[in-house]
């Protein structure tokens, strides 16, 4: 299905900015995603929005198995594979209050189909996040989109 797709954590010098580069990727079906923690100064997780995962709300597709890497310290790794076509929304557990999100598209899924969109609000998630996401018609356009 691909090659490896590399989501790096990062953070600012004096850990003032935390980030995932790049922040919405676009894979086929079946493809690897791997997460390094690039930033010296902090742990990070890469954690799917699930219910599962802290009574977050579910933003994976309803047939995709959730994930949680667990505290990465710096230079290490976790990977999942993603075989569900649909949108996956990630984030940083100690970092989520500081927009630490991410967006993955796996293969073209039905517009009529998707669950939320980056616009939507609610669901319990900081504000700072939901306006953090890339939209998905820029992930589809793009297949690949860093921080401005």
């Amino acid at each position: 299905a691909g090659n490896a797709i590399d989501i790096q954590m990062r953070g600012s010098a004096d850990g003032s900015r935390v980030w995932f580069d790049p922040i919405g990727v676009l894979i086929s079906p079946g493809q690897l995603v791997r997460w390094t923690n690039r930033d010296p100064g902090n742990s990070h997780t890469a954690t799917a929005y699930h219910l599962a995962n802290f009574d977050r709300p579910s933003r994976i597709p309803s047939k995709a198995a959730p994930w949680n890497s667990d505290y990465l310290l710096p230079n290490e790794t976790f990977s999942v594979t993603l075989t569900q076509p649909g949108v996956y929304d990630f984030y940083c557990v100690p970092h989520e209050h500081a927009g630490m999100v991410g967006r993955i598209v796996v293969g073209t899924p039905n517009p009529s189909g998707w669950p939320y969109d980056s616009q939507r609000t609610g669901n319990g998630l900081p504000e700072i996040a939901l306006k953090a996401f890339p939209p998905v018609e820029e992930i589809m356009k793009k297949r690949t989109v860093r921080r401005a």
